[in-house]
């Protein structure tokens, strides 16, 4: 019986079987076990990573891993820097911008390190690429391009792009402005003089010895041409092609069979397509993702330095949790902002319930499930991943904010209290008790504004003291509907009494349900609180 996936990755693992077969039959790819099924993700070394190139690659590896399921066939995950790209800007987040700006137009691999660390701006970025590639544990072969033209890997298809010259031009040239067509070549030479790629303008080519002429008289924005002509050969390292021809080059040489890209890359990866099959190739399967957003709603940027880094989330969240909204509908525009790390983490910690229940239910662990692409990891090593305790990250912030302290045997006590069998998911709540902490002082403290009840919802603030005063149960139901029995009565209204008591109890307008909060509090401390602070009034 043919088993039925629902989740993104095995949907795409299918259209790659359905590329690769013409049954759509798993069972019919036509390849040998040495002969792997190429995966690739590429990187623009132009700044600092952030979490959507992240993302980009454990999407990858996602997929990947849902055909290896489906299939069985092995796979090979290529992660390509392209950095025989230009300097286009100076990016806004690094050191030395005088000495960048001197660089432009030359190939990231060609400017200098403003960190001073290493031997070009693009080694940089790429060693803090793989840093956190490998934190995650992602199984990738890493490719630069400054390596595959220089030694040769490129040379192929580089010969075939100058062969096929007027049909790969004719490709691109029809969605250009007029003004760019007659201008346009799919080669950028490096000057010998200056050492740019952008300031340069392929004048005439020559197939019979693999050679190009040129002339150094561009100037785009930023950029000073030094006028000088040339002829190179498109080999060597002399020269790249640009960024649709590059993608198509790399899928040519390297037989691409699947790579996904952003949705504002969607004509790029369709005329690389193009190319490709003008080269003598197929193009691979691939599949578009929405793009993450600041809390403005703008794209993130590398050169600008906007949206979170890696090691921001890991501040406040566990690893995992990053995963776990990287995830989740990848053809949906989300916001990354600080505020959405408290609600990944819980919803993965629901998420982790739900795996170790339907894992403990069957006699494999279940493929078709976030958490088994998340911690995959853990899943193949046989420590199923689960959370059986009702602890979560908004409940220690909520906490941490009541108790005003970072004294861990207290938060400890509290969390037991609530829950008995917490310490049996110490592992999971620990990282997360330090993250809490962290996102309490960063982000909760410097808000925090403890506000009296007025008149119209102080005599129901009362209401539910004195019910506390007097309740020797321990039931968060019963507590909260006490809770709102008293804002039913109060003058200014149901809601405004509740902020009234998240102001009085935690310094917010906001909090966790009532009931819930006062029970894990605990009954007289939440007395405690009330008469102390209405007290300093």
């Amino acid at each position: 019986m043919t088993v039925q996936y629902d989740t993104w990755p095995f949907h795409e693992a299918q259209a790659i079987v359905d590329r690769l077969t013409d049954s759509g039959d798993p069972s019919d790819i036509d390849r040998s076990e040495d002969d792997p099924v190429i995966f690739e993700t590429g990187f623009g070394p132009s700044g600092l990573p952030h979490i959507g190139t992240f993302a980009e690659v454990a999407r990858t590896t996602w997929v990947q891993r849902a055909f290896e399921e489906l299939t069985g066939h092995p796979t090979k995950l290529i992660v390509f820097s392209d950095d025989m790209d230009g300097l286009r800007k100076v990016p806004e987040n690094v050191p030395k911008d005088d000495m960048l700006l001197e660089n432009l137009g030359r190939p990231l691999c060609d400017v200098p390190d403003p960190f001073e660390e290493e031997e070009s701006f693009s080694a940089y970025m790429n060693a803090r690429l793989r840093e956190f590639l490998e934190t995650f544990g992602f199984d990738y072969e890493f490719r630069s391009s400054q390596d595959q033209y220089h030694d040769g890997v490129f040379d192929d298809g580089l010969e075939r792009i100058l062969e096929h010259y007027e049909e790969v031009r004719q490709v691109i040239v029809p969605t250009l402005r007029e003004w760019r067509r007659d201008r346009w070549s799919p080669f950028f030479p490096k000057c010998e003089n200056c050492g740019k790629v952008y300031t340069t303008r392929v004048t005439d080519v020559h197939p019979d010895d693999g050679t190009i002429s040129y002339v150094c008289d561009n100037e785009p924005k930023g950029m000073v041409c030094c006028e000088h002509e040339g002829r190179v050969a498109v080999t060597g390292g002399q020269v790249k092609v640009g960024w649709k021809v590059d993608w198509a080059l790399r899928w040519y040489t390297f037989g691409v069979d699947y790579e996904m890209y952003g949705k504002d890359l969607i004509e790029s990866a369709d005329l690389s397509g193009d190319i490709v099959e003008v080269l003598g190739g197929d193009p691979p399967a691939g599949f578009f993702y929405e793009m993450f957003l600041d809390e403005d709603g703008k794209k993130i940027s590398k050169s600008v330095g906007t949206g979170l880094t890696i090691d921001e989330w890991l501040a406040y969240g566990p690893l995992e949790s990053l995963g776990w909204f990287i995830f989740q509908n990848p053809q949906k525009a989300t916001k990354l902002h600080f505020d959405v790390i408290p609600d990944s983490v819980d919803k993965w910690l629901e998420d982790r319930r739900d795996y170790g229940r339907a894992a403990a239910e069957s006699d494999a662990p279940p493929a078709d499930h976030s958490i088994w692409f998340v911690e995959r990891d853990s899943v193949d090593a046989g420590d199923i991943p689960s959370m059986d305790s009702e602890v979560d990250y908004s409940m220690i912030l909520n906490l941490v904010g009541a108790l005003n302290t970072d004294d861990r045997d207290m938060l400890w006590n509290y969390l037991t209290r609530y829950d008995e069998d917490a310490r049996g998911d110490e592992d999971v709540i620990e990282p997360m008790l330090d993250g809490a902490l962290q996102y309490y002082r960063d982000f909760i403290l410097p808000t925090k504004e403890y506000r009296t009840p007025g008149p119209d919802t102080l005599p129901a603030v009362r209401q539910f003291r004195d019910f506390l005063a007097d309740y020797d149960g321990e039931s968060a139901e019963e507590i909260q509907e006490a809770a709102y029995e008293a804002g039913k009565s109060s003058d200014a209204g149901l809601g405004d009494w509740f902020q009234a008591m998240y102001r009085l109890l935690l310094g917010q307008d906001r909090g966790p349900r009532l009931g819930t909060f006062v029970e894990m509090f605990g009954v007289s401390e939440t007395v405690e609180t009330i008469d102390e602070r209405l007290s300093d009034d």
